[in-house]
């Protein structure tokens, strides 16, 4: 059988690990969100003992590399406080989250640092309490302003989700292996995991950057973080 034959045969399959990969990034980006924005929060208006306990986090999952991460998971931490049951591809995601999340709050963090110091004094001298003046005025600024520093976690993601391969996440480079392990035939293949790799980031970062332009600040530019 050909090279050409075995790619057309093969390709589908190849393709079903595209869903699990964008299911990881998705899932990753989203606990990044979720996390990592009340850290932001956290390390510019809260306490000494937050800050510290949010630079802890962040110094621990920045780092170590992503590998070591998803061991001391899967075979460590899940299991000890019970856990070990979660499938692959939960562990995986989890771990890419809060790994993204230490990333992303420094971009947020920057973000909300971005904002003028009297926005804050200016809401609350209209009588809005600390913690409604971030909401209602200092996050909707900062959240704009960070979107561009925020959209290149997307690439970063997309590329560590790769790695999710180690604990046997049905992804993209998993069945790519798979494949290569049943016909022999290694460059082919890999070249059609990357390509598929090249369009998967350059779209989504299309789709992130005409997302940059819509709400972007009038005046402030979309490299201010």
């Amino acid at each position: 059988m050909d090279v050409l034959s075995i790619l057309i045969d093969w390709f589908p399959y190849l393709l079903s690990g595209v869903t699990v990969t964008i299911g990881l990034v998705i899932a990753a980006l989203g606990i990044g969100i979720i996390l990592g924005l009340p850290m932001a929060i956290g390390q510019v208006y809260g306490s000494r003992p937050v800050r510290s306990l949010i630079g802890v986090y962040v110094w621990f999952f920045r780092g170590l590399p992503i590998l070591v991460l998803l061991f001391l998971f899967w075979f460590g931490i899940f299991p000890g406080i019970g856990l070990g049951h979660l499938p692959a591809f939960i562990v995986g995601a989890v771990v890419l989250g809060l790994r993204g999340a230490a990333y992303q709050s420094q971009i947020f963090r920057g973000g909300i640092q971005s904002v003028g110091e009297g926005q804050m004094i200016a809401a609350r001298s209209l009588g809005m309490s600390r913690l409604t003046a971030i909401r209602s005025v200092i996050l909707p600024q900062a959240m704009r302003i960070a979107l561009p520093g925020w959209s290149n976690e997307y690439p970063n993601i997309l590329t560590d989700s790769a790695v999710c391969y180690a604990i046997g996440v049905a992804e993209l480079l998993t069945l790519a292996s798979r494949i290569v392990a049943q016909t022999n035939v290694m460059m082919p293949i890999y070249l059609a995991t990357a390509g598929i790799f090249i369009i998967l980031n350059y779209g989504g970062l299309k789709i992130l950057h005409g997302l940059e332009r819509r709400v972007e600040i009038p005046g402030f530019g979309t490299g201010a973080v």
